[in-house]
C-alpha cells in the first residue's frame, strides 16, 4: 500500500491495529506503553515493539512528548501506520525517530499480522496474513 511518509525508517513487525482514535496523553501510559483510555477498544494492550495502526491522533499536544516518553523508556511503537496522522502525533514520530506512515487504508491490516513499513518510500506491505 502506496501511503505518505512522516517520517523515515523501515521495520518489520506485529500489528496492533483499532479503527479508533488515540490520545497518547492520558490514554497510554508513558512507562509501560499500555492504553489505558477507559473504554478504548485497545484498553489493557501495550504498544511497545509493535506496529501501531490507528486512523488519528486526538487529544493534547503534550502526546507528542509521551511518545517520545514511550521511546526513551524502550516502550514505543516499532512504527505508526495511521489514515490520517495528526501534527500531534507527527511531531512525536519526529522528536523519537519512529518510523510513520499516513494515507493508509487501514482497514486492510489485521491485529497480529506481520507488517514491514517502509517510510522511506512511504510504503506499507502485510507480509503474513
Amino acid at each position: 500500500m502506496q501511503g505518505r511518509k512522516i517520517f523515515k525508517g523501515k521495520v518489520l513487525g506485529e500489528a496492533l491495529v483499532t479503527g479508533e482514535d488515540i490520545s497518547f496523553y492520558g490514554g497510554c501510559d508513558p512507562e509501560t506503553g499500555e492504553i489505558v483510555e477507559k473504554g478504548h477498544h485497545l484498553e489493557g494492550k501495550s504498544v511497545a515493539g509493535k506496529i501501531l495502526v490507528f486512523p488519528t491522533g486526538k487529544g493534547s499536544t503534550v502526546g507528542s512528548y509521551v511518545l517520545y516518553a514511550l521511546k526513551k523508556a524502550e516502550r514505543a511503537p516499532l512504527a505508526i501506520i495511521n489514515r490520517t496522522t495528526d501534527p500531534v502525533v507527527a511531531v512525536g514520530c519526529i522528536i523519537s525517530e519512529i518510523p510513520a506512515v499516513d494515507q493508509i487504508e487501514i482497514d486492510k491490516i489485521k491485529t497480529g499480522q506481520k507488517v514491514e513499513v517502509d517510510a522511506d518510500n512511504g510504503v506499507v506491505s502485510i507480509i503474513e496474513q
